[in-house]
């Protein structure tokens, strides 16, 4: 049997007044959705790069061009994003009984070397956790996803990461190291410098800063 992970990326649909939108001002919706395509498709590209027992983009909206060859498609269900999260865990495990590796798309810089090392930490442990310099977390991943371990965890503040690990104990945790997400313009700059070589970078540098919006 495969051992190592399935790996899911949890996305919106990068939609002008939809994604990233504290990105706006400085940034136009438009510029902000172009932002959010970019990360969108740099993450993928890294969990393409990634060895995985299946791809999967979990989206709120799974219609066509979703998500390139290689990835399958599925929609998202669940109103907050701690529901999301649970649901998507659900419902790619169902798929295969495989150990789950789900990462978001505000984190363009990882790279198909970060993830195999936290693949590789998931055969080896009860879950891993990638926590987020705002408090939250950019990765999490499962050995056997479980619904309870997600659904109240109070997301977008900064305990979401300590409650998560709070869900956790118990369990053999490995960690993964500090990353930014892109919340805002000045996250956006701190990760474009940290990941230059990134689409997001390339396209930042294209629209400006925004520091002298």
């Amino acid at each position: 049997m495969d051992s190592r992970p399935q790996i899911v990326v949890l996305a919106k649909r990068p939609r002008p007044g939809h994604v990233k939108t504290r990105l706006t001002p400085p940034y136009t919706p438009e510029e902000a959705a172009e932002l959010a395509a970019e990360a969108l498709r740099d993450t993928l590209d890294a969990v393409a790069a990634t060895p995985a027992a299946a791809r999967v983009l979990v989206t709120d909206d799974p219609g066509p061009g979703a998500a390139p060859d290689g990835f399958e498609v599925i929609a998202q269900r669940g109103d907050g994003l701690d529901e999301r999260l649970a649901w998507a865990f659900e419902d790619v495990y169902a798929r295969r009984r495989l150990p789950v590796l789900l990462v978001g798309m505000d984190t363009p810089q990882i790279t198909g070397t970060l993830l195999t090392r936290a693949a590789t930490a998931l055969q080896e442990h009860d879950a891993v956790f990638g926590p987020a310099a705002d408090g939250g977390f950019w990765l999490l991943g499962l050995r056997r996803p479980d619904p309870g371990l997600l659904l109240g965890v109070p997301m977008s503040r900064p305990d979401t990461g300590a409650e998560q690990l709070r869900r956790l104990r118990g369990r053999s945790v490995a960690t993964m190291p500090l990353l930014t997400d892109v919340d805002d313009a000045a996250a956006a700059r701190a990760v474009a410098e940290r990941a230059p070589h990134t689409r997001f970078a390339a396209t930042l540098a294209r629209l400006g800063a925004g520091a002298a919006r």
